[in-house]
């Protein structure tokens, strides 16, 4: 079978058009003789995202940008969905289904680090569209997801909610036993002990490739060791700083991180969001439309 590519074959000046791109065949490729390095896996690829900020990646090479620029005579890449065929990786075997950055082939060898796995047991039912669109780019390109006060009530669910979403979770927690829920029953990646452990230490060693995403419930230390280790452009939802509660606590020595590394930093309450029916007499077509799901949040009836 043949491995096909579309190539970056000329710098537009103005809107790219057909000559930009060159259609290529390698008419004797086969991936069962393909000899793969170790940490890789050749990946027959099934969709390609095409996104509007590709344009500004087919430039001269020189001119520097967030996003490297496009090789001439090379294939173009972008968020794709595919297939293992062959793999010297730990982490994939022969049939799993990947999301990740995919060069605009039929069949491509990558290292195993450019993509994750998908329609895995919680998250079979989602189609590869589904992936790269309302999953997709255009939805969250998060990896890693780290909670702290992890075996609580709120952070068990939000632990568990990553999970189905195909993210790395890793928890904080105050006890062995309560490590042990986390990755025995409750499903994290892994957990580790605060009040034994070298926080920032911990991080580093469970999030190799950083934090994309921390639920933040305790504030001080902890948060000063997460933006240390937060990726550029990573997301902090606040929902409690219970190191705060009974006195000012430690203060952050990091948060000059949030310019760096375009960090957004957002505190929520659960109050804000509610539908309120008026009236008492409303209550009983409130109570239907929340059992069919028409509410946003908290259905309540202001008498």
């Amino acid at each position: 079978m043949p491995n096909t590519s579309v190539l970056f074959k000329a710098i537009p000046s103005g809107p790219a058009t057909l000559d930009t791109f060159e259609v290529s065949q390698d008419a004797s490729f086969s991936f069962e003789s393909q000899e793969l390095p170790p940490n890789t896996i050749l990946v027959e690829t099934k969709y390609l995202s095409l996104d509007p900020y590709m344009r500004g990646r087919m430039r001269p090479a020189e001119t520097k940008s967030y996003s490297a620029a496009f090789e001439l005579g090379k294939p173009g890449q972008g968020h794709g969905t595919g297939i293992v065929k062959k793999s010297t990786s730990s982490k994939f075997k022969v049939g799993d289904e990947v999301l990740g950055f995919l060069p605009w082939n039929t069949y491509s060898a990558i290292p195993d680090y450019l993509v994750k796995p998908i329609n895995t047991t919680t998250t079979k039912t989602f189609t590869h569209e589904t992936w790269l669109g309302r999953l997709g780019m255009p939805s969250f390109t998060a990896r890693t997801l780290f909670v702290s006060a992890a075996a609580g009530a709120v952070g068990q669910v939000v632990g568990q909610i990553g999970k189905r979403l195909g993210l790395r979770v890793v928890g904080s927690a105050g006890s062995d036993e309560k490590v042990s829920l986390l990755v025995d029953k409750l499903g994290f990646d892994a957990a580790f002990n605060y009040n034994t452990s070298n926080i920032k230490d911990k991080l580093v060693e469970l999030c190799p490739n950083g934090i994309d995403i921390y639920f933040e419930n305790v504030g001080g230390e902890t948060l000063d060791a997460v933006l240390a280790v937060m990726n550029n452009h990573g997301r902090i939802p606040v929902c409690g700083m219970i190191s705060q509660y009974n006195g000012a606590g430690d203060g952050i020595h990091n948060l000059i991180q949030i310019i760096g590394k375009r960090i957004l930093l957002q505190g929520f309450i659960q109050s804000d969001w509610t539908t309120v029916s008026d009236g008492i007499e409303s209550l009983p077509e409130a109570f239907l439309g929340m059992m069919a799901g028409k509410n946003i949040g908290k259905q309540l009836v202001k008498v």
